[in-house]
Order: C-alpha cells, then structure tokens, then sequence
C-alpha cells in the first residue's frame, strides 16, 4: 500500500519482510552512510534492469517494514513483479539483498599509529561505559583491532561485556600501573567473541584494586609517574591495536590525570588522532561536571604544556518528553561550537536490555537507534 509523501515527493511503501533481511539493511546503510529508502530505490531499479541477478529470498514470517520512494516507482516495480511472477514481498525482498551483495561492508581504513579514545566526564550515570563499549563495537565491527579499557572500578563494562571484575589479590591494571606486579598486561586480556567483532574486540577489564589507585599515585615519590603511568602499563598493548578506548570514572583525581595525559596529543600526531568524548546528557548538572573537567584540562595543559584535544559531545539518553530542560539543553550543547555534538543517543530499551542479558548491543540489537548511532559516533570520529 501506498501514501503521499510530499516533502521530497515520495510515498510511503509498506511490505512485510523477515528480521534479518532489515536488521542487514538497517546496519549496512548505516556503515555507508546511506538512507535506507535510498538503498532501497537503488535495489529497485537494479533489479528492474538485471532479472538475471535476482535471487530468491526466504521471506517466511516476514513483519512490517516501511520507506519511501519516488513516486511511480512502487506503480512500476509491481508491473514488473507481476510480469515476472514474483510477489510483491518477494521481489522488493530481492531488490535489497541485490543491494547489499553489491554494496559491501567498507573496509576501514587503519591508522598509521594508535588511536587513543579517552571517554569521560566527572558526572556518574551520564552512561560513559555504554558509549565506551558501543563505539568500541562498532569500530570493531568496522573491521578495527580494538581495545577497550575498563578503568572505573565500578567495573559497569566489565559487567555490561558479562565479565567479572579482576579480584583485589589478582594482577591487574592498577598493579602495572604501579610496579607491583611482574608479566605483560596483555595477559589481562578478554576476547570478546560475538560474530560481528570476533578476533578484532578485546577487554582490559576493572580491577577492584583500583579504587586505591589515586591514594597510590598520590603518594609516588616520582612526580612524573602520577600522569604517564597509564601510559607506561599498555603501551605494550599499542602494537597490537588500531584504537584503545578508555572508559574512565566518574573522578577528577590522580587516575584521571593519568588518562588525560594519555590522551594528549603526541609529537607528530594529527590534532584531532586521539583524545577525549566527553558524555553529558540534556541537563544542567553534566555542564557542571563538564566545568570542573574543563579545569582539570587546562591545568594538566599548562602545567605539563601539552595539548588534549577535545574530540567532542556525546549527548546521551536523550528524551525529548522529558520537556523543556532536555530540549532547551540539547540546543545548549548543539549551539556549543567547540568541541561539537558527535551524536545524540537516545534512551531506549535495547541497552538496559543488553546490559541485563550480558550481551553487546551490537550484537544483540544491531539494528536499534542506538547501536544505529554508536556507528554515527564511529563514524564522526574516523572520517
């Protein structure tokens, strides 16, 4: 069935196809950056001119699917259905899966060094571990080598990834950081092994141990090593990786230096190569937070002289119904200008549902808003 669409003069088309088929459509538009009523016309039209490279396609328990395209193409694509004889469901089933065989995933172009992706903002439950470990999939499921570091010792992404946290005995991230153990840290390592980022995706996991780290470094008698212990523990970790992602907490202490200085711009980087995505939601206490991370920035800047670039806003779980002080602080962030809104995420089941289930969203829900703009986010930063 169709209806009018007159602000880019399309009509609406609803058919009935299976889950899979969407959800493949859904993320691979989105890899491209392509409209899905667009992929669908070019399906359209490529398998109106070339019935040879049609293919059937199991539609069996299909379920709603709607988009728009140019009007008369819907008229013609069921004269040609009808010549065939195809159903309707059938053929525009055909068009899209000719589409995605012709319109491969994008192979991701790797740096040259290491990118290194600090994720941070001193407000807690502003969802840093859930844009952490997002982005880490999806640059994964690009086709990236990805570390992702669980350096809150809350450990939420550990627990998230369906992992538990290193145990206070046991070696870990903060040890290293400290000299307190022997080996290499890449012993800590966890493969997360779903289909979409198997071999490429692995977590450095929490240690409760952590929670004495800012004790620790404080009272190093090197001064040096309160910011480049960090960096010293996985450096290691950087020949093995296209991008380290950094989950940090919710502090503004020594550990926080620690990752700041990791993220600062390096001697022959590209400005904008590594550094922080700052999370805040529509409201007023994450620009506070965000302030107090301001000055912890620029005094690490001037004190050490060096750079750490602000890669951008992530605005997450973004509900307009919740009025006037999400909207009103939604353009806030947006009319920012420097850094700039990456995305805004918005607050949906799929997460809750996948941090309950110990499954990545990605994996689980790969054809949500949300997983829809952790590839966004992806994508804002490797362009």
């Amino acid at each position: 069935m169709t209806a009018p669409y007159d602000p880019s003069n399309r009509e609406k088309v609803v058919a009935k196809l299976p889950l899979i088929l969407r959800q493949e459509l859904k993320i691979r538009a989105a890899q491209l950056s392509v409209d899905i009523q667009d992929a669908v016309t070019a399906g359209i039209h490529a398998w109106r001119s070339n019935p040879d490279a049609a293919t059937p396609v199991e539609t069996t328990g299909g379920s709603s699917f709607a988009t728009y395209l140019p009007t008369g193409l819907y008229d013609e694509f069921k004269k040609d259905c009808r010549a065939r004889p195809v159903a309707y469901n059938q053929g525009l089933a055909q068009s899209i899966r000719l589409w995605l065989d012709t319109h491969t995933m994008p192979t991701l172009v790797r740096p040259d060094h290491v990118r290194r992706l600090v994720v941070c903002n001193q407000k807690g439950g502003v969802g840093k571990s859930a844009v952490s470990n997002g982005l880490a999939q999806a640059l994964a499921e690009a086709g990236a080598r990805v570390c992702v570091i669980d350096f809150d010792p809350q450990g939420h992404l550990t627990k998230h990834l369906g992992h538990v946290p290193l145990g206070i005995k046991e070696p870990s991230l903060a040890k290293h950081m400290l000299g307190e153990v022997d080996g290499n840290v890449r012993d800590l390592l966890i493969p997360i092994e779903y289909g979409p980022f198997a071999g490429r995706l692995f977590l450095l996991p929490a240690c409760k141990d952590a929670f004495l780290l800012d004790a620790k470094l404080a009272t190093t008698r090197n001064v040096r090593v309160k910011e480049t212990a960090l960096e010293k523990a996985v450096e290691e970790l950087e020949k093995d990786f296209d991008y380290i992602v950094i989950d940090c907490p919710p502090s503004l202490g020594y550990t926080m230096d620690t990752a700041l200085y990791y993220a600062r711009t390096r001697d022959g980087e590209e400005p904008k190569a590594s550094g922080l995505i700052v999370i805040v939601q529509a409201e007023d206490t994450s620009a506070d937070a965000y302030d107090l991370l301001l000055e912890q920035i620029e005094d690490m800047e001037d004190d050490l002289e060096v750079a750490v670039t602000q890669l951008g806003f992530v605005v997450n779980l973004y509900d307009a119904r919740k009025g006037f002080i999400a909207t009103s602080s939604l353009s806030q962030w947006q009319e920012f200008g420097d850094p700039s809104v990456l995305v805004v995420i918005p607050d949906l089941k799929e997460q809750r549902e996948a941090v309950r289930l110990k499954r990545p969203l990605l994996e689980y829900a790969p054809d949500c808003e949300q997983a829809i703009a952790m590839r966004d986010l992806k994508k804002a930063l490797t362009k």
